[in-house]
């Protein structure tokens, strides 16, 4: 320190341990003021630009942006607010590599004529996954003009969540997902062909309102998955009568025998996605224990039940 209390931009660097180019870099940016100018015209620092200089050097160690890191000098940001958004970065970085990691473990425990294969579904996975194909897959298979609440709430119980730390086989059931929701034949909306035969039971017209039958099926597929955890064969019961309800009044019907009769011939004659489900379980598959039943399995679980005695 000079006579006039004040380091020059090389004595300050080596204070802080850093280089000279370093000092000039965050001084040049606005992040290390000077105090004065010597009469040759160098930079001179205060005492108080060492602590400054620290606290930069402890930013950048957390990988914050310059940009950033003036912000939060300058008082235009929260120090909490940018270090949890610096977290969030990371971890979605960390996801990122663990997919990765997990794809090439599925890539490398496979035969040769496997991993043409799986290299070709793999691929067309973003690291870390997205899941925007399986919800305009979902869009295009629900009735048109639902309320834009009730597709929502489809579509949020439909889509699996992709796990942050996956296996190697939730990897491929993902890769498979996202392949199946993708075919042609699903783009311009599977039920919009004539060859898959749209069910009444999903046809609004009068008298039909899908939008009740799809606003009150999560309750009756809650139900039946208490039952599926459970072990219990399908069965008559408050899920099944649940399940009728919902289809009687999106219909105009009352819940009677009859009516059960024509439910399950009308639900027969659906189009299947049950591969969907199936490839959604294992996606979302605990690291122990059976899979959460989906939506697809409880409503298995109903209609089995609807053709129990």
């Amino acid at each position: 320190m000079g006579p006039d209390g004040m380091w020059s931009i090389g004595q300050l660097a080596e204070r802080a341990g850093v280089s000279v180019k370093t000092v000039r870099f965050y001084s040049d940016r606005g992040l290390l003021p000077e105090s004065a100018r010597s009469g040759g015209g160098h930079r001179r620092y205060g005492p108080d630009a060492l602590d400054r200089l620290r606290l930069i050097r402890s930013l950048r160690t957390l990988d914050l942006p310059v940009p950033d890191v003036g912000r939060v000098l300058h008082g235009e940001d929260d120090l909490a607010d940018v270090v949890a958004g610096q977290l969030k970065e990371v971890g979605s970085r960390l996801t990122a590599l663990r997919w990765r990691e997990a794809a090439l473990q599925l890539l490398t425990d496979c035969t040769a004529e496997e991993r043409a294969e799986r290299l070709r579904l793999v691929g067309a996975l973003s690291t870390p996954p997205g899941t925007a194909a399986l919800a305009r897959f979902w869009r295009c298979w629900l009735p048109a003009r639902l309320p834009a609440k009730v597709t929502r709430a489809v579509v949020d119980r439909a889509v699996p969540v992709p796990p942050d730390a996956p296996t190697p086989a939730q990897v491929l059931a993902l890769a498979r997902l996202q392949d199946f929701v993708t075919d042609p034949c699903f783009v311009a909306g599977p039920r919009a062909g004539a060859d898959h035969g749209q069910p009444d039971v999903h046809a609004p017209g009068k008298g039909h309102r899908p939008a009740l039958l799809y606003a009150a099926l999560p309750e009756a597929y809650d139900l039946a998955a208490a039952r599926i955890r459970a072990g219990r064969a399908p069965h008559p019961g408050e899920a099944l009568d649940c399940f009728v309800a919902a289809h009687a009044a999106s219909l105009s019907r009352r819940d009677t025998a009859d009516f059960r009769r024509v439910l399950r011939r009308m639900l027969a004659a659906e189009p299947r996605i049950d591969r969907y489900w199936q490839l959604a379980a294992e996606v979302t598959r605990p690291p122990s224990g059976p899979p959460e039943p989906t939506p697809g399995a409880a409503d298995n679980w109903l209609r089995a039940a609807l053709g129990s005695p």
